[in-house]
């Protein structure tokens, strides 16, 4: 704006200039004297004096004395001197030295933009306090909700480390990043709630599953210390407590595998395992056993697949499955060993033995779990949840499905790449 008023000053000056170029004194003392008179606004001011200082024309009654304050631009406060006593005017003016002494000054009102200026700075103040306000009664505002969302979440865990596994974060329902922070805690406390009651019902099954047998050692210990036993009765006493030592020890090898499994310690020594060569060496190992029960044992593997993994994992998974069909199946009964790759690379083992009701599937892949009231086939249990950890661990599905009669248990995986390796089969013992 105060651009605009220098321009305009300039223009007028330069005028004035050409007029006395052309017209000499006279003409320019017209001039000033028809722009001050004809002045609609009265935004303009001239001043036209000799060498002395006095008035030759112009609406400003006397030279100013300050001095220009930017180059040859004064900063005035003048009295209009057609308008006698009015307020004085702030001005911007332009001096200008002309021949035989005489000087002549052009200005323009600037009380508007000056106004304009004190309203500018008013508003940018004003506005700046309001802001500062509204941003310190909002930062205020947004500090207490996040201190008592986070003072919430802060008891809910206090709660927790009390022992109270069942306490979860609240919701607000309305979908902001606490709320979605807290569906995360809150899945992650339904993990490890679960993995607590998990962890304390395998301790209670493992207490109670080997405490009959070690009750069953210490009492053939104490048998043999309170009599004297001839040599063939202390080897009964001690084939009997061999075969308990070895449930046990079959039954702490099934935990450690599921424990390696879940952790998936084994996932760095994945390899192409070809699934057929897996079932027919597994198949192979069992046909003596399902010989003694008069068990049709087949194999249908007509290709070979190929999926990644662990070859020992998923032998003694597949083993696990193999021995739990054949000890489940009458005399007579069949079971079936099946590989395919269409549509996606499975695995299965196939009985007609009692199978398992739908409701009871979920239950029988958890540990120690045996469906047969009277628990009169050995077996610790663990069988299923061995071959569901390694399921896990390999990405695949597991499922349990009616064969009309009997079980059929899938393993299906994701397609591997790579050509068939063959995998060498270790020596697995059946967890039952």
């Amino acid at each position: 704006m105060e651009q605009q008023a220098r321009e305009t000053i300039d223009a007028e000056a330069q005028g004035l200039l050409e007029a006395h170029a052309l017209g000499g004194v006279s003409s320019l003392i017209e001039l000033v004297e028809l722009r001050s008179a004809h002045d609609p606004d009265r935004a303009s001011f001239y001043l036209l004096v000799d060498s002395t200082g006095r008035y030759l024309a112009g609406n400003i009654a006397t030279w100013p004395a300050e001095p220009p304050q930017a180059g040859d631009l004064y900063r005035l406060r003048l009295v209009d001197r057609r308008r006698g006593d009015r307020a004085a005017q702030q001005v911007l003016a332009r001096a200008v030295d002309l021949e035989s002494g005489l000087k002549l000054l052009v200005g323009r009102d600037i009380r508007d933009k000056l106004q304009t200026q004190q309203l500018l700075r008013s508003a940018i103040a004003g506005g700046t306090g309001l802001m500062l306000l509204l941003g310190l009664l909002g930062g205020f505002a947004l500090s207490r909700w996040t201190i008592g969302r986070l003072e919430q979440v802060n008891r809910t865990t206090a709660a927790i480390m009390a022992g109270h596994l069942g306490r979860r974060i609240a919701l607000l329902g309305g979908g902001d990043e606490f709320d979605e922070l807290a569906q995360n805690l809150n899945a992650m406390l339904e993990r490890i709630e679960q993995l607590v009651a998990s962890m304390r019902e395998v301790t209670d099954n493992v207490a109670h599953d080997l405490r009959t047998p070690l009750n069953r050692i210490r009492s053939r210990i104490e048998v043999a210390l309170m009599k004297d036993i001839d040599r063939a009765e202390a080897r009964q006493l001690l084939e009997a407590t061999m075969r308990d030592a070895d449930a046990l020890i079959s039954t702490f090898n099934a935990l450690l595998s599921i424990a390696r499994a879940e952790a998936g310690a084994e996932r760095r020594e994945r390899v192409p395992v070809d699934l057929a060569e897996l079932a027919r060496d597994v198949v192979e190992l069992y046909e003596p056993l399902a010989e003694e029960k008069a068990i049709a044992l087949a194999l249908e593997a007509p290709m070979p697949v190929t999926v990644e993994g662990d070859p020992q994992l998923l032998a003694q998974a597949l083993a696990n499955l193999v021995d739990n069909a054949i000890k489940y199946t009458p005399e007579g009964g069949a079971v079936t060993v099946g590989v395919r790759a269409a549509p996606e690379p499975a695995l299965s083992v196939a009985d007609n033995g009692p199978g398992i009701p739908p409701h009871l599937r979920e239950k029988a892949l958890e540990r120690f779990v045996r469906l047969d009231p009277d628990r009169s086939a050995p077996g610790n249990g663990l069988g299923l949840s061995l071959v569901a950890a390694v399921a896990k661990l390999h990405g695949a599905r597991l499922e349990l499905s009616d064969n009309r009669p009997g079980l059929v248990v899938t393993l299906r995986f994701a397609p591997a790449q790579g050509r068939p390796r063959p995998a060498a089969l270790q020596a697995v013992a059946a967890n039952g």
